[in-house]
């Protein structure tokens, strides 16, 4: 038995939950990885996990196994990266999953940048509104936003995104400028962003000073991916609420148009996700550093 390669997959099973998403995640046979476990708990004399035929479950002896090889497998890991960074130009396939409006607006305009720095680099790109998992699809990054409450990932902080509330001049000519968030409850249509991952609708937030107001799902409709939802808007369907860089080029070009400006929610925080540092490759890091970088550019400012 390789025992150093039995800890790896063995810590791969744990994290991704399942043999099976394990075996995906390292391009490994099913067969292979189930051997290499359970010539791990002969060889240690001990069950590392329970398996049935729906889940897989860490006994308390794999808990602690897992947390003390955890450890090695990141020292061992940081002295590859180091000496791999020191002699040789970050290399290979670099999977990235992002938000639709976040890819358009912010990540590709920027990538020729990236490529020319790192050309040893592929970068494969998955563009969604929907919330993958890290490990069973073997995906090296995300950028997400929202809260960062998945604590077996690690949450880099890109900044925070501001809002506006916005629709064509046509529309507003039909339905009458707006003074007051509370105005969309009456003779107007919103353009509702619905959860990709949940399939709720969000509502609109608005703040002024103190009060602050929601208006959720009205007449109108509902658009589950970020830029339909911009171009939706820009078909005078109703009125949008998106983040500003999402809608900065149609405003600027006169085609949407800013209102309740005054009513300004709380921006909304961005975050790069990625697995523990010791399955960081030399070409995440490089990823990594460049895109904290170029997203502090879009956005307010770092959190």
């Amino acid at each position: 038995m390789d025992q150093l390669l039995a800890i790896r997959v063995f810590a791969r099973v744990v994290e991704a939950g399942a043999f099976t998403r394990a075996a995906d995640s390292l391009d490994m046979p099913l067969a292979t990885v189930s051997k290499l476990v359970r010539l791990l708990e002969q060889h240690l004399g001990v069950k590392l996990l329970q398996r049935t035929t729906r889940r897989v479950t860490v006994t308390p002896d794999g808990a602690a196994y897992y947390e003390r090889t955890s450890r090695v497998l990141k020292e061992l890991e940081d002295i590859d990266t180091g000496f791999a960074s020191a002699h040789q130009r970050p290399r290979g396939r670099l999977r990235i999953d992002i938000g639709s409006a976040n890819a358009s607006c912010v990540l590709i305009p920027a990538l020729p940048d990236f490529i020319a720095r790192y050309p040893d680099i592929r970068v494969d790109l998955g563009v969604s509104d929907r919330q993958v998992d890290l490990i069973g699809e073997n995906v090296d990054c995300v950028v997400r936003g929202g809260n960062a409450d998945e604590l077996s990932l690690v949450a880099r902080p890109l900044g925070r995104a501001s809002w506006v509330t916005c629709a064509t001049r046509d529309y507003l000519k039909q339905h009458g400028r707006l003074t007051h968030p509370d105005q969309l409850k009456s003779g107007h249509r919103i353009v509702s962003y619905v959860s990709a991952r949940t399939g709720r609708v969000m509502p609109m937030r608005f703040q002024k000073g103190s009060e602050r107001l929601e208006i959720g799902s009205l007449q109108g409709m509902g658009v589950n991916e970020s830029n339909a939802h911009v171009a939706a808007g820009l078909a005078g369907l109703g009125v949008i609420q998106t983040f500003s860089f999402a809608a900065k080029d149609a405003i600027a070009r006169g085609e949407l148009l800013p209102i309740l400006s005054t009513w300004q929610p709380d921006p909304y925080p961005f975050f790069l996700v990625y697995p523990p540092d010791r399955h960081m490759s030399h070409r995440l890091r490089v990823f990594i550093e460049w895109a904290t970088e170029r997203f502090a550019h879009k956005f307010d400012r770092a959190t």
